[in-house]
């Protein structure tokens, strides 16, 4: 065996174990944040949902600023110096400083800008969260690199935890939208500690002479794909908000943390996993995009599955997780769940862009497909909140075609149509199992929400069962159980 093979196959083990690790962990998660959802929606109103909302979807761009891309540089470059990584802690640090003052003072705008003299006083409090993600920026970052995949699972989970049970206790002290605040600064101060405990190394002194201009201009190419991105992710609670006022934006906001924050929590860990591994096999040709290939299969196949799930049985959904007071989420959690499935299959995509450095290219790319969204976003406005959210579903649908015509002409040998027919067979793949999930819970109706959610769940595994049959996804699923293989060969103890 080459050598070259064997490094594949190693990181092939390593991308196995480290995705069963952070699967495991953002499970955990997952499970605390519709918790989260759950509990947070019965303790507080819209309204202060809605305020909350209004204040980070103005505030939250300094998130995309505050990192700088420089994590994904710290993780992306093929050697980091421990000088090197310290000189970029202080400059993410400077920069979590900096924004948090930009907020802070911006508050005053912001309030102004939705006619809410409340705002203020909560953007100016959040604004401490900018400074605390700052300075945990490359301790993650390092973690990552080293691939600890362990440690940023523990992290993630108990983060979530600490957040949830300081937002659950002020929102039991009545303190309404505070509430939302002391989550989002419980949860960052959490994570800095658990990051800076795992990370086993403190950074130097600033030096001089110390070259960082590389990171530094990788960085620069990711903040601006990150900024449009945060921009088309976004118009749409502003929209709203400007347009319809605080409840409506508290019941988008609730949808859209079920459908996309979620889905996005889902794929995290696996572009946490999938990045290192591929910028490790840059130069492996077709090995790379066996790589790339297998990872939009496994999203399919998991992800996607619950995304279908999800648009087929969005009415009960809404009723058991939300209650009867959030019964105008369900069609928005219907169609911000259409718009995630198209999200996460072309995350891989984003993998390619990231691991083989092409940052200039993927901020062309988002500049088109943020143009897209706002469009159908403004577009879809004129007809309320669902309007909004049936732009939001249609804009990502329109994109991901453009984003493999990009790929494909930036570098030589992509498997476009390998990639672009894996898109569309698992769009339909959960299309199948959303009308399946639709007729069942509508059928059990009668039964209760309960039932009517089971039975969803039952016909969307049914559906994929009967999809079985056809030879395209049994290839899929052969590929998919010889990498649980692979997993259950890892786990066994070295002889």
């Amino acid at each position: 065996m080459s050598e070259r093979s064997s490094e594949g196959d190693g990181l092939g083990r390593r991308a196995v174990r480290g995705a069963a690790v952070t699967s495991a962990g953002q499970a955990f998660r997952i499970v605390i944040q519709l918790a989260s959802v759950v509990i947070m929606a019965r303790l507080l109103s819209p309204t202060d949902h809605g305020l909350f909302a209004m204040v980070m979807s103005i505030a939250g761009i300094a998130e995309v600023f505050r990192d700088f891309g420089l994590s994904q540089a710290a993780v992306q470059a093929p050697v980091l110096t421990k000088h090197q990584r310290s000189n970029l802690f202080w400059i993410n640090s400077a920069i979590g400083a900096a924004l948090a003052a930009a907020v802070f003072l911006s508050s005053w705008g912001i309030a102004a800008l939705y006619g809410r003299e409340e705002l203020a006083p909560l953007a100016q409090f959040a604004a401490a969260a900018f400074l605390l993600n700052g300075l945990a920026t490359q301790f993650r970052a390092s973690l990552n690199r080293g691939l600890r995949f362990r440690a940023l699972a523990v992290t993630d989970v108990v983060a979530a935890v600490v957040g949830l049970g300081v937002g659950v206790s002020a929102a039991l002290a009545d303190a309404g939208p505070w509430a939302l605040v002391a989550q989002l600064l419980g949860a960052s101060f959490a994570t800095l500690v658990l990051v800076v405990v795992f990370g086993g190394w403190l950074p130097g002194a600033p030096r001089r002479g110390v070259p960082v201009r590389g990171f530094i201009r990788f960085g620069w190419n990711m903040v601006a794909t990150q900024l449009v991105t945060y921009v088309g992710g976004n118009i749409d609670s502003v929209v709203i908000g400007l347009r319809f006022g605080a409840a409506p934006l508290g019941i988008y906001s609730r949808a859209f943390q079920l459908a996309m924050n979620t889905a996005g929590q889902l794929r995290a860990p696996i572009t946490n996993v999938a990045v290192p591994i591929l910028s490790r096999l840059q130069s492996a040709g077709a090995r790379y995009w066996d790589f790339v290939r297998v990872g939009q299969v496994g999203l399919g196949y998991t992800i996607v599955v619950v995304l279908g799930f999800v648009i087929g049985a969005a009415v009960p959904l809404t009723d058991l997780l939300l209650g009867p007071r959030w019964a105008e989420a369900a069609p928005v959690l219907s169609l911000l769940a259409v718009a995630a499935v198209f999200q996460t299959l072309n995350s891989a995509s984003y993998w390619v862009y990231v691991s083989k450095g092409i940052t200039g290219v993927l901020f062309r790319y988002n500049l088109v497909s943020v143009s897209i969204k706002i469009a159908c976003i403004l577009i879809g406005s004129q007809w309320g909140m669902i309007g909004v959210a049936v732009g939001y579903a249609i804009a990502p649908a329109l994109s991901w075609p453009i984003s493999l015509i990009w790929i494909s002409r930036a570098i030589e040998g992509v498997p476009a149509r390998t990639l672009a027919w894996g898109i569309v067979r698992m769009a339909l793949l959960a299309g199948w199992g959303a009308a399946m999930a639709f007729g069942a819970g509508t059928l059990a109706e009668p039964l209760g929400v309960w039932a009517q959610v089971l039975l969803a769940a039952l016909a969307t595994v049914a559906a994929y069962a009967i999809a079985g049959l056809l030879p395209v996804v049994r290839r899929d699923l052969g590929e998919l159980s010889a990498v649980l293989r692979l997993l259950r060969r890892e786990r066994r103890p070295d002889r």
